[in-house]
């Protein structure tokens, strides 16, 4: 199933996007010259995403798109990086990043959480004062990507961009009560960095049994209000065994961490940071369009988008 998936993932990735971006439809425009259609355009993004190719040497994969009726019209290498840097694209991969899970519904019961990196081509400067001999240092800049992960298919069913120093607890409600929407959560696995009297309450809330990791400093506390932290603290300590073999699930999260940065790569090309968060969608997208291609080779699945509609 896995050479299968593999030998046909390109032409399978195009079918599947096309039929997602035409879920869209065109937004009004009443003044102005005629514009791409918008279907063309994010096929256009997402598809050069995938291909790691620069906008010039991909211009030859769209063409093949064309004669094979995906996209109506050709666009321009320069336009595909404009549309990237313009911010009403980000809703629309987010919409296609969510349509894009649905499929895998009824697979995917447990969920892990977790956050990376994406370095960037820009650079960060800081006075490093450390004892007695102060010193400029430059690193390289780099933004986070918090997703929500499906352990059986590794499919992100909730994703968000944030800035590098954004803390990963303050995303952990709402990737759980995005993924909510659409599947039946029963377990959430977490790191530490997760731990908190809140995050028990929002996995409890939304029908999930929270796995989050405990530090070595964590103990039960007599304050009004923490009922729940203990009751999690007390199950940890008396059944670590069981608890530490639903949490190491977690791992799918770095699993797929790592099928995104090998196959699309761990840094993003473009230049602004508009551009560099929908460039990070985009990577999402395909790794959930690849996750959908193995699924049909592997338990039969036969993907339909925009059902409602």
């Amino acid at each position: 199933a896995y050479n299968q998936a593999q030998t046909n993932e390109k032409a399978q990735l195009q079918s599947l996007l096309a039929e997602l971006c035409k879920g869209i439809g065109e937004p009004s425009q009443s003044n102005g010259r005629p514009r791409m259609p918008l279907e063309d355009m994010l096929f256009s993004c997402v598809f050069k995403i995938y291909s790691t190719f620069s906008a010039r040497r991909f211009n030859t994969d769209l063409s093949e798109a064309q004669k094979k009726g995906y996209i109506s019209k050709v666009p321009h290498f320069n336009l595909i990086s404009r549309y990237l840097d313009n911010e009403v694209l980000t809703p629309y991969l987010q919409m296609l990043i969510e349509e894009s899970s649905l499929p895998l519904t009824a697979f995917e019961k447990t969920f892990s959480i977790d956050a990376s990196g994406l370095s960037t081509t820009g650079f960060f400067t800081w006075l490093h004062a450390k004892h007695t001999e102060p010193r400029l240092i430059e690193k390289q800049d780099w933004l986070k990507i918090h997703c929500c992960v499906g352990n059986l298919t590794n499919v992100v069913t909730a994703v968000e961009v944030t800035e590098k120093y954004d803390h990963d607890t303050n995303y952990f409600e709402s990737l759980v009560e995005q993924t909510v929407e659409n599947f039946e959560m029963e377990e959430v696995s977490a790191d530490a960095a997760y731990l908190s009297k809140d995050n028990f309450q929002t996995a409890i809330d939304n029908g999930a049994y929270p796995y989050i990791a405990w530090k070595s400093n964590s103990k039960i506390t007599e304050k009004e209000g923490n009922e729940l932290w203990n009751k999690m603290y007390h199950y940890f300590n008396l059944n670590k065994e069981k608890f530490l073999e639903r949490y190491h699930q977690r791992s799918n999260s770095e699993t797929t961490f790592s099928m995104i940065k090998a196959k699309f790569f761990d840094s993003l090309r473009s230049k602004n940071r508009t551009a560099q968060k929908n460039e990070a969608l985009c990577k999402i997208l395909c790794h959930n369009l690849c996750c959908l291609i193995q699924s049909i080779y592997e338990f039969g699945l036969k993907p339909e988008f925009w059902k409602e509609i």
